[in-house]
């Protein structure tokens, strides 16, 4: 049943996004389809940017709460040294930039609190967070910048044939969500056969044993700091490129909050899921249940998206406060 978890969840969200369109009388597929994969695009970006959470979470026990100040400093890095070159070259330079803030980080901030409390990880965290923010547009500026991929912005419509009316995407989404399948799956794939995911998983599992064997903590801190560094660089570009680089992108990386504690601090696999979750619940709250809202308590209308997550999340920790794929801890007296 435990094993199920994940499977239900994600049906009844999905069942209840087939009720709804019944419901408010908007029951023609073609427009459940794009709403649904709507959703699961968005996810999937909600996703990449909770593996940045996920990941060092699960391989230093700390909460980085910094995520999304990482997101917003490397777009901005990006976004400002392509004004002076490629954007391949600037987003390898990026990388590069990333890398070296994760050295720093490491040497900076983890290694003196080593063995200290949680909390004090935390609060150093949100000291990152603040520092990223005022140091990025010091270094790179506070304007709104662009982020140009190359991509037209115009949506298509496809599947005419198939849906009366067709189906509208956009193809910027698209590329975007194929990027970052692509990421999640390279992730994957250097965590189960490389000896150094192999290594990382370990230290996740048990720091003082991996330590006794030979793992090198400090070093492996900086590799999952590194990894996450250029998943906010990948999540930067993409969240950028649609809505320009600002101080709201940062805040959208907040949304992979809810998506973490819906999948579990310490499963990359359930910052997956759980971001599909998420996207898809949030647009098909906000399409199929507003309009039921308004018209049943004369409501304005408008802005599930921005709190569904985090109801949904609050809810879920009343069930099940180790998320989807946590472990459950048990004290034993």
């Amino acid at each position: 049943m435990k094993k199920n978890w994940p499977v239900f969840l994600l049906c009844a969200v999905l069942l209840v996004g087939l009720v709804l369109p019944l419901a408010t009388g908007a029951s023609a597929p073609g427009f459940y389809v794009e709403v649904l994969l709507g959703g699961l695009m968005t996810g999937v970006l909600y996703s990449l940017i909770a593996m940045g959470f996920a990941l060092i979470f699960k391989a230093s026990g700390v909460f980085n709460f910094a995520q999304g100040a990482m997101v917003l400093f490397a777009a901005l890095a990006v976004a400002r040294l392509a004004e002076r070159m490629p954007l391949w070259a600037a987003i390898l330079v990026g990388i590069v930039i990333m890398i070296a803030l994760a050295f720093v980080i490491e040497r900076v901030v983890l290694r003196p609190l080593v063995n200290q409390e949680g909390i004090a990880l935390f609060m150093a965290t949100l000291g990152v967070t603040f520092f990223l923010d005022g140091f990025g547009q010091t270094v790179w500026g506070s304007d709104i910048y662009k982020i140009d991929l190359g991509i037209a912005k115009e949506p298509v419509m496809i599947l005419q044939g198939l849906f009366q009316g067709g189906i509208l995407i956009n193809k910027e989404d698209v590329v975007g969500t194929l990027v970052a399948v692509a990421l999640v799956a390279v992730l994957a794939l250097f965590f189960q056969k490389t000896a150094t995911g192999r290594a990382l998983r370990a230290v996740a599992d048990d720091h003082q044993a991996a330590q006794s064997i030979g793992i090198p903590l400090n070093r492996m801190w900086v590799i999952v700091w590194s990894v996450a560094g250029i998943v906010a660089l990948v999540a930067g570009v993409i969240w950028g490129s649609r809505l320009g680089v600002q101080f709201s992108v940062s805040l959208v990386a907040l949304k992979a909050l809810p998506v973490v504690i819906l999948g579990g601090l310490t499963s990359v696999t359930g910052a997956i899921v759980g971001g599909l979750i998420i996207g898809v619940g949030e647009k098909m709250a906000e399409v199929f249940l507003g309009p039921v809202l308004v018209k049943t308590f004369d409501l304005a209308g408008g802005g599930i998206e921005n709190w569904f997550a985090y109801v949904l999340a609050l809810l879920f920790l009343l069930v099940r406060p180790q998320g989807l794929f946590g472990e459950k801890h048990i004290d034993r007296v």
